[in-house]
């Protein structure tokens, strides 16, 4: 078993739709010639010791998880140093190629394995597969990176139900979406559900991100509604908000923190949708609105669903790609399959920040045609609401979008 030629398949970071479409395709398509296919779990936590996690994949096992939502390959989010890697494993068990899952974080690992591998001209590739439902590793022709649509399929699943509710109940919700420091999970969920406003994270390019101003926005869509007669409604924000929030903005926002080591807040311990919903609640006391508005999470719900049918084929492409680009000799790079069928590697030299090594992330692109279509559409006031508008406020032009986002 230990002569035979074998590639192994790691996954980091947090669950996707499609991982086990990818493990799984990426199997088969190895098997077929004759290759043993070792899955590590726990990402590179055990990769480099002396008690490495695996399991053997055959035939049998990918037939039968190849549909499934979760992962069949425990994961972690564990990033090694580079004073820990080792090709023990690698010698031992005859690897060739190792495959990693992941998003930005652990491609900037697998950059730094790559480096490992060729500075000590070790006989291993490694190929690395774009995971997130976060849709932030950037990809050419604004491809997108797999779980994304899945998971946003299973947001708008549950957004558009608590749209209705809203419409039933006459109240707003407050909705907060995944996404890290990218919004495009929200952006997509929210603009697919026609919520009347949507905040990301990539909307306050020319000013810090406070509550105050993200509270204006939301009020700005309440009342704007209002003048359309309508008594209710859905506001959607990306997580991403805090990632570019000072410590101090969130300490003094009220909520109450539990804290790190550092003593940054533990963001991870609060509802985000609770802190907003809190917040817009308090505002609109002090305006005298009578709205009542409610949290709602979308969080670890859509990150194992079962993947929907786009994602299904794209992670069988990939898998198979990356034994097509492993056959061309590739290595160092990240698996593309571009929309006109084309398989192409995206080496990681290319898209990693030269001061760190670490790979960009992809943000949402607010110069582009359909965004800013979107967020015209948004419901939210402008010059020609002011009159209408100082019913319920005493200075609506502090509410109007365009003097929120610009300095």
């Amino acid at each position: 078993m230990e002569n035979k030629r074998a590639v192994a398949i790691l996954c980091s970071g947090g669950p996707a739709p499609g991982i086990n479409t990818v493990v799984c395709s990426i199997a088969k398509v190895f098997l077929k010639d004759g290759f043993r296919v070792i899955g590590i779990n726990h990402g590179t936590k055990t990769l480099f010791t002396d008690n490495v996690d695996t399991i053997d994949i055959d035939f049998e096992l990918a037939d039968q998880y190849f549909n499934r939502g979760g992962s069949i390959l425990k994961m972690s989010r564990y990033k090694p140093k580079d004073s820990e890697f080792n090709s023990n494993f690698f010698t031992k068990n005859n690897v060739e190629l190792l495959v990693t899952i992941g998003g930005d974080d652990t491609a900037s690992t697998a950059n730094r394995i790559t480096k490992y591998l060729n500075k000590n001209d070790l006989p291993v590739r490694n190929i690395h597969v774009p995971k997130t439902i976060d849709n932030d590793l950037p990809l050419p022709d604004r491809l997108p990176t797999f779980g994304y649509n899945s998971a946003k399929s299973e947001g708008v699943r549950i957004a558009t139900t608590v749209y209705e509710d809203a419409r039933t109940s006459g109240n707003w919700f407050v909705v907060s979406s995944m996404g890290r420091e990218a919004g495009h999970l929200a952006f997509g969920i929210g603009s697919s559900c026609h919520y009347p406003m949507i905040i990301i994270p990539e909307m306050f390019k020319k000013v810090e991100i406070t509550f105050d101003r993200m509270i204006k926005m939301m009020i700005s869509s309440i009342v704007k509604r209002k003048i359309y007669g309508m008594d209710y409604g859905a506001i959607i924000v990306s997580e991403g908000v805090f990632h570019f929030m000072s410590d101090t903005e969130i300490i003094n926002s009220g909520i109450k923190f539990s804290f790190d080591d550092h003593g940054h807040p533990e963001l991870g311990n609060v509802s985000k949708a609770h802190i907003f919903n809190l917040l817009l609640s308090e505002r609109l006391k002090e305006l005298g609105l009578k709205i009542k508005c409610r949290p709602v999470e979308i969080g670890y719900e859509v990150r194992c669903c079962p993947p929907v049918a786009f994602d299904l084929k794209y992670c069988t492409l990939l898998g198979f790609g990356v034994k097509k680009l492993f056959d061309e000799g590739k290595s160092g790079c990240i698996v593309v399959c571009h929309n006109d069928g084309r398989v192409l590697p995206l080496y990681l030299e290319d898209v990693e920040d030269p001061k760190t090594g670490k790979i960009k992330p992809r943000l949402v692109d607010v110069d582009s045609q359909d965004y800013l279509m979107l967020v015209e559409n948004f419901h939210s006031i402008d010059e020609h609401d002011y009159e209408k508008a100082r019913k319920y406020l005493k200075d609506p032009e502090n509410y109007d979008l365009k003097n929120i986002l610009n300095p």
